[in-house]
C-alpha cells in the first residue's frame, strides 16, 4: 500500500469529510478523492462510503491497522534522521502527567548540574502522545505510567526498535471527595467500587478500560469525561463529587479537596516506565541511567 494514500484514508475517516481531510493535508478535494479511489483499486474493495462519509466493513478493518502502520513508517524516518541531526546538548522529555514526579524533577536537576550547556524541554502529554513523540523523534526520552501487578511490565503497544525500562513503582490509591463515607477507610477493594461513578480521564488518571482489565469486570463506567492532562482540574471534579479516579498514592495525597485511600485488593501498583529509541543520544542515555538507578530498590519497597 502506498503510505500517502493510506495517510489520506486515515484523514478522511478521522474528519468524516473529504473537504476537511483535504484542508488538513494541504491537498485539493479532488486529489483526496483520487487517493481514496486509488487505494480502493489497489485493495480491490470499497473502503469509504461517500454519503455520509463513513468506513465500510473493509474500511473499518483497515483502520485497525493503518494508524500503527503510519506510526512505524514515521518512526523509521525519525530513526534515520537521528543519525545525522543529533544535538548532543539538547534533550526533550515527554511525560504523562502522573509520571512527572518530584524524583524525576530532581534527576533533571542532577543532569543539568553535570551537563553544560543543556537545552532542556519537558512536555506533559497524554500516554499515547508519549509513545508517538518518542518514536517520531519529537522527544528523546519518554516516561509513561499505568497500573500493573507488582514487578509486571505495563501492557505497551508495539514500539518497534525502542527500549523500555522500569523506573518506579508506587502504591495505588482511589481519589475520593473529602467527607465521602469511604474516605475514612484505611484501604479499599477496587472491585467493590466497580459500579461507582468514575471520572473517565485517560490522559491524567489511570484509564478505566485498564481498571476493567485488571479487575476482570465490565464495571468502572464513566459518569463524566475529562480530557487533557490537568491534574488540578481532575481533582476539582473529584472534590465536587463528579466521580472517583485512580492515581498513584503519593500524587493523589497532594490534591486539594480530596482524600486518597490506598487500594488494598487486588494487589496492584502504579508503575512508571521509560522508553527511548534503540540508539539514544548520549544525553538521553545519561538521563536513562540516572532515572533507572535504584529503581529495583523502589520496586522492592512497594512490593514488601
Amino acid at each position: 500500500m502506498d503510505p500517502h494514500l493510506l495517510r489520506t484514508f486515515v484523514a478522511v475517516l478521522e474528519h468524516r469529510s473529504f473537504s476537511h481531510a483535504a484542508s488538513s493535508l494541504g491537498y485539493t478535494q479532488s486529489a483526496v478523492s483520487q487517493h481514496i479511489a486509488g487505494l480502493e483499486a489497489d485493495l480491490g474493495t470499497r473502503l469509504v462510503a461517500r454519503r455520509p462519509v463513513s468506513p465500510t466493513a473493509a474500511g473499518a478493518r483497515l483502520m485497525e491497522h493503518a494508524p500503527a502502520l503510519l506510526l512505524r513508517l514515521d518512526a523509521a524516518r525519525a530513526d534515520l534522521a537521528r543519525l545525522h541531526h543529533a544535538r548532543p546538548t539538547r534533550l526533550t522529555l515527554a511525560c504523562s502527567p502522573a509520571a512527572l514526579t518530584p524524583a524525576v524533577a530532581r534527576t533533571l536537576a542532577q543532569l543539568r548540574a553535570t551537563t553544560h550547556p543543556l537545552d532542556l524541554q519537558v512536555q506533559v502529554v497524554g500516554r499515547e502522545s508519549v509513545f508517538q513523540d518518542v518514536l517520531t523523534a519529537r522527544a528523546d526520552v519518554g516516561l509513561v505510567d499505568g497500573v500493573a501487578a507488582p514487578s509486571d511490565p505495563l501492557p505497551l503497544p508495539d514500539l518497534g526498535p525502542a527500549l523500555t525500562l522500569a523506573t518506579a513503582e508506587q502504591p495505588l490509591a482511589v481519589l475520593f471527595p473529602d467527607g465521602h463515607p469511604l474516605a475514612r477507610r484505611p484501604s479499599v477493594r477496587l472491585t467493590d467500587l466497580s459500579q461507582a461513578h468514575w471520572i473517565d480521564a485517560p490522559d491524567s488518571a489511570l484509564p478505566l478500560d485498564r481498571l476493567r482489565a485488571v479487575c476482570r469486570t465490565d464495571g468502572f463506567r464513566p459518569w463524566i469525561r475529562h480530557r487533557g492532562t490537568d491534574l488540578l482540574g481532575l481533582a476539582a471534579l473529584a472534590a465536587a463529587g463528579h466521580g472517583l479516579a485512580a492515581l498513584p498514592l503519593p500524587l493523589a495525597a497532594t490534591l486539594p479537596g480530596t482524600t486518597a485511600v490506598p487500594v488494598g485488593e487486588p494487589r496492584l501498583v502504579h508503575r512508571t516506565e521509560l522508553l527511548h529509541a534503540a540508539h539514544p543520544t548520549g544525553i538521553a542515555q545519561q538521563l536513562t541511567e540516572l532515572l533507572t538507578a535504584g529503581s529495583a530498590d523502589a520496586a522492592h519497597q512497594v512490593g514488601s
